[in-house]
């Protein structure tokens, strides 16, 4: 099984970047399955259900997303309640009886070989805006949960905002599922490797959007926050210039399913 992974289409500019090259980027590589981050795909904020529907007619096969889903709500809550919504949300999140999530917290999705792979998000507890459940604890349960009769293979989205938090979790994780992979940093990490029990790990893919730019943000806006400490002043998106195009490739074996390759994808063009 090969699974295309994409982190984080930003904005408007780059939504169209993401979409001129997703299918040929998807047949080039051969991949089974699609798995595409829209978190900060609206204006740099969560998803409108316009764009969510907009990357759901691309025929990808998940998508997800993290801290900033709420940031267009209620407006969102129209694609929440689809009935074949593709999104789901973290795991961890403490759900409140009186404001139920409607939508999973894991997915198992089929590829055209009927290779099952099961998919879950789990978001750290430091420096994020969410109240979550202890992401160790949460992952555990789930995997316990879930008979292994009905998934092949499985990999964990971990959004955190440090670095050891990922290779810990990767670590407790080997050899129990296929591939642990960071986001939330918005820089691709040089660290794409298998560990000893056969478990892909990279600490980032990185976001698809403006390369020249402050995350997404253009210099100038940002440099008064730099020089003056003042946090309000401000912050323009960088809607010109080079776009970035950045993946995870991951390869598994369909007979041991075992991570056999692990790849980034990184390259820049011109709008």
């Amino acid at each position: 099984m090969r699974v295309l992974i994409f982190w984080d289409i930003y904005g408007r500019l780059w939504r169209k970047a993401f979409i001129k090259e997703y299918q040929d980027l998807k047949e080039k590589h051969q991949a089974d399955l699609c798995v595409v981050n829209i978190e900060n795909i609206t204006s740099g904020r969560g998803p409108a259900t316009v764009h969510a529907q907009m990357i759901d007619n691309l025929w990808v096969d998940l998508m997800t997303w993290w801290d900033h889903i709420f940031d267009n709500m209620p407006d969102i809550a129209t694609y929440f309640w689809k009935e074949n919504c593709k999104l789901i949300r973290p795991a961890n999140f403490i759900v409140s009886d009186k404001f139920p999530l409607p939508w999973d917290w894991y997915r198992i999705i089929t590829s055209p070989s009927w290779k099952r792979l099961l998919v879950i998000q789990i978001l750290w507890e430091v420096f994020m805006n969410h109240k979550v459940e202890n992401p160790f604890h949460k992952i555990t349960e789930i995997l316990d949960s879930i008979s292994q009769s009905e998934y092949d293979s499985c990999i964990v989205e971990f959004h955190r905002e440090t670095t050891a938090e990922l290779y810990g979790m990767a670590n407790y994780l080997d050899g129990r599922v296929w591939l642990v992979y960071g986001t939330h940093t918005h820089i691709q990490t040089n660290d794409a490797h298998v560990l000893a029990w056969w478990t892909g790990i990279i600490t980032d893919i990185w976001m698809n959007g403006p390369f020249e730019s402050v995350i997404w943000a253009t210099f100038e806006s940002v440099e008064k926050r730099f020089l003056s400490w003042i946090s309000k002043w401000k912050i323009m998106q960088q809607l010109k210039g080079k776009y970035i195009i950045n993946a995870l490739l991951v390869d598994m074996d369909d007979t041991t399913w075992k991570c056999t390759n692990i790849e980034n994808i990184s390259f820049t063009w011109k709008l």
